[in-house]
């Protein structure tokens, strides 16, 4: 199996962008089952793979976990998704902690980063979310008690919405302009890349 490294895929993680906005278009089962398929395979830590996750595609299953969350914090209740405009699955992350009751935080991060990346391959937007009902959450997915864990829920669905990066130094609050478009500040890269050793100045960089 040949493992390319192309441009093509660097754009493609330069351009993904957390979606909050959503067309009402269904995720097929298969979809869903390979993006858990990838989030499974992601690196874990001394191989433990404490990782678990609940796919919710029913309609009225997920309202009700809409219901659970909370998006944006900087430009609530603009950045909501609008009516129509909410996500058509969702896929919940579990931690058993029967395997791992500590450090498994970089688990979740590598197995929701593979998830995200290839969702938006397929052009499917997702938002991964932590400020949730964890007590509501586990009640709608009869989650057994005692050693499981709701660490995040990962929202999934065709973009209604384009955000646009906006480098700067000033201020890491997201907004959105009149149009109603979202633009995300982004540190520059010059700021947070030192070559060799640590430096105070600006990175040097030829080309990107």
């Amino acid at each position: 199996m040949s493992r390319s490294s192309t441009p093509d895929f660097y754009r493609l993680v330069c351009s993904r962008r957390s979606i909050r906005q959503f067309q009402s278009r269904r995720l097929s089962r298969q979809v869903l089952t390979r993006l858990v398929n990838v989030g499974r395979l992601a690196p874990s830590a001394a191989n433990r793979q404490p990782l678990e996750f609940v796919v919710v595609d029913e309609p009225e299953k997920t309202r009700q976990i809409f219901s659970c969350l909370k998006w944006a914090a900087y430009i609530q209740p603009e950045g909501n998704p609008r009516p129509g405009h909410e996500p058509v699955a969702y896929i919940i992350v579990l931690v058993n902690q029967k395997i791992r009751a500590t450090d498994y935080e970089r688990d979740v991060g590598a197995a929701l980063e593979n998830m995200i990346l290839v969702a938006w391959s397929w052009g499917i937007g997702s938002c991964w979310l932590i400020s949730i009902d964890r007590e509501k959450v586990a009640q709608l997915i009869n989650l057994p008690p005692n050693h499981y864990l709701i660490d995040s829920v990962l929202a999934l669905g065709y973009p209604a919405e384009e955000p646009v990066v906006e480098e700067t130094e000033d201020d890491i609050r997201y907004w959105k302009d009149e149009s109603g478009r979202l633009h995300v500040p982004k540190r520059k890269l010059a700021a947070v890349l030192h070559w060799n050793v640590y430096s105070p100045e600006p990175a040097k960089i030829d080309e990107i």
